[in-house]
């Protein structure tokens, strides 16, 4: 083998269930398997390289510059993609060029924008299994949101699946072999999930390796995990490893982590979940004819994402539930008020995924430039909402950080409308480096320069016809003529003589020389160590940046609901621990989008758990029967997110499990039955 084979190789050693993206001069080369593989999937031509002994690799390959497109369909397809760079410059280094891996990409652990669904969370699970205990973990590796689970007694194959049916992790890393794991979890996983799997990962379930994994990233708050059991620590401690290795960092950004049980959150199957279509339609999966599609009038991506979750995990606390409806509440009734902060959140940039960009260092200039923007807006939106009075929108009017020294720092650092690439310069704006201004004057300015320095000459050697000039053989040097030659300074050195004049150097002349020459190449790496120094300082503030983000995704669900409420004609429930259901004029919130004014006919509900603990509902086909079941359960849903609710009046009594089943072939939201 040659040497580069022989490195490529090696490196492909260490990632054989990757697909080696290796960097080969302006390309991200391909070989072997991997370039079979990549060529059918990506539609490239599969071409061949000598390898050695007469032999020839199968390869291809793809522009470096565009790299980033072509992970994301391998990624998407389901594939795992490694990124071996250059450490070193071939120009300048000795032998075969250094190469290590920078990247791994994988379906659960994306936080490139364009390769993620703005409205979705991109989860990434690991499962601990037991016959007795199992937990489970999910992280968004793309905004640091965690949280875990565990699963006991004699439903546990029923939590697992309902807990990955609300989650739909795109990657599962499990610490035993599948076929261990319950049937109807394997057919779930293979089926349904279509995730890209891991299996017996054991090591990094290992207790306390995990432990000291979980404690090192959340401190004290470790402690209350730590008390719910082995099996949520070993699969917490397994997808901070992993998230570790394949960002490259131990630095990683996720927030804190959330805890939860059985019982905190109303709690649905997963074929009613897939029944009542609460975020995608049985047929076509689409977000269209959902509740979701309803109810959905966010402005923002990490708004659309709260919502999301209100959706799949309803409350059943009473009092939360309450606060939810008086914010809900106050926008209803402030048009002008709501308006005007919907049009300031139009234009609110995914501040999440763009600082997990920051934090792992994958951002550009225009991502910092998109964060400034976002942040310009704050002073508007935190100046709106200082009359609310409702303990929702109060609490985020208090603690909305209008992050000015972030906004000041990338105004002052970063031009406008930066290049998309880091590295050939041009986006440190002027005025910010004082060293970084005089360089750009030279590449950008050079004959002004020159002539700046030989103004200088000449008003310390006192001889006016002096001048600075450039060739190939000697560089700049000064040229003086004969009848001046007496004021030629002792610090000039003589290099050429020519007939009316004479040329001479100077050890300044010669510094500024490298200087000038060296100073395209200083200013870009200058650009890029300023670039780096300012995008710390801001990953740096992520905290502050994250609970801004968080408060301006509930403001906008908030509307959101207030909107949807106000237009359609929604009323607020009355949420109470009865054991009443009680809806006047109820109607089903979905149908009657596509039924038009007018089209659907409303109709009364009571239910309690006395004499009207069941009712019988008869008819053929296309009467109504699955429709008026499912509007119940969608009110009763739609009331324990805090929503208002498509009814004249309704009474709810907390309930925690809603179950229900229609018929296999049934579309409500387009009539067929």
């Amino acid at each position: 083998m040659t040497p580069m084979m022989e490195q490529y190789l090696e490196i492909k050693e260490r990632y054989r269930d990757s697909i080696l993206f290796y960097r080969l001069g302006d390309f991200y080369e391909m070989f072997f398997e991997d370039a079979t593989v990549a060529s059918k999937e990506l539609e490239l031509t599969l071409t061949g390289r000598a390898c050695g002994e007469g032999e020839r690799a199968p390869m291809c390959g793809v522009p470096f510059h565009s790299a980033d497109t072509y992970i994301g369909r391998l990624v998407a397809k389901g594939y795992k993609v490694v990124v071996c760079e250059q450490m070193e410059d071939p120009q300048t280094a000795k032998g075969l060029v250094k190469r290590d891996i920078v990247r791994v990409v994988t379906p659960g652990t994306v936080i490139d924008n364009t390769q993620l669904d703005d409205s979705k969370n991109n989860y990434l699970a690991s499962l601990y299994y037991s016959d007795e205990r199992a937990a489970l973990a999910l992280v968004d590796v793309s905004t640091g949101e965690m949280s875990a689970t565990v699963f006991e007694g004699v439903d546990i194959t029923d939590r697992i699946l309902n807990e990955l049916g609300i989650y739909l992790p795109k990657e599962l890393i499990l610490n035993v072999e599948r076929q261990v794991l319950p049937s109807r979890v394997q057919a779930f996983i293979t089926q349904r999930l279509n995730a890209y799997v891991s299996e017996n990962k054991s090591d990094y379930f290992e207790y306390n390796a995990a432990l000291a994994g979980m404690t090192r990233q959340f401190g004290a708050d470790a402690y209350d995990v730590k008390e719910r059991g082995g099996e949520v620590v070993s699969a917490v401690g397994a997808l901070l490893r992993y998230v570790s290795e394949t960002q490259m960092t131990e630095d990683i950004l996720v927030r804190s982590l959330k805890y939860y049980e059985s019982g905190e959150y109303l709690e649905i199957d997963l074929a009613t979940r897939r029944n009542l279509e609460l975020c995608e339609t049985m047929r076509s999966k689409d977000k269209k004819g959902s509740l979701l599609s309803v109810i959905d009038r966010t402005k923002t991506a990490a708004g659309a994402r709260m919502l999301r979750r209100w959706v799949e995990q309803p409350l059943i606390n009473a009092n939360k539930i309450g606060r939810r409806q008086r914010a809900v509440a106050e926008l209803a009734t402030t048009y002008i008020l709501r308006e005007e902060l919907s049009e300031q959140l139009r234009h609110v940039l995914d501040l999440d995924r763009l600082m997990t960009k920051l934090v792992y260092g994958t951002a550009n200039a225009r991502d910092l430039r998109a964060i400034g923007a976002t942040l310009a807006l704050l002073p508007d939106i935190k100046e709106l909402s200082a009359e609310f009075v409702s303990e929702e929108l109060a609490d985020i009017h208090l603690h909305l950080d209008t992050l000015e020294d972030i906004r000041r720092l990338i105004e002052l650092s970063i031009v406008e409308e930066p290049p998309f690439s880091l590295r050939e310069g041009g986006f440190i704006r002027r005025g910010y480096n004082a060293e970084a201004d005089e360089l750009y004057t030279i590449v950008h300015d050079g004959k002004r320069y020159i002539e700046k320095i030989a103004e200088e000459e000449r008003e310390r050697t006192g001889i006016k016809n002096l001048k600075v000039a450039y060739n190939r053989v000697f560089g700049y040097y000064i040229e003086v003529t004969k009848s001046n030659l007496s004021e030629v300074p002792e610090r000039y050195i003589r290099k050429q003589t020519l007939v009316n004049a004479e040329r001479f150097i100077t050890e300044e002349l010669k510094e500024k020389e490298s200087l000038i020459l060296g100073a395209s190449d200083r200013l870009n790496a200058l650009e890029y160590e300023l670039f780096t120094k300012v995008r710390e300082a801001i990953a740096a503030e992520v905290k502050r940046v994250q609970q801004t983000a968080t408060l301006l995704a509930k403001l906008d669900c908030y509307i959101s609901l207030a909107d949807v409420a106000v237009r359609s004609g929604y009323c607020c429930p009355e949420i109470e621990y009865g054991n009443v259901i009680s809806i006047k004029e109820g109607r089903h919130p979905v149908v009657e989008q596509y039924v038009g004014n007018g089209g659907f006919v409303p109709n009364d509900t009571l239910l309690d758990t006395n004499h009207n603990r069941l009712a019988l509902i008869t008819g053929p086909n296309m009467a109504g029967k699955s429709t008026y079941m499912r509007q119940v359960a969608l009110i009763v849903l739609l009331a324990q997110i805090g929503s208002f609710v498509p009814a004249k009046e309704a009474r709810i009594g907390i309930v925690d499990k809603i179950f229900t089943r229609v018929g296999a072939s049934d579309d409500l939201a387009s009539g067929t039955s």
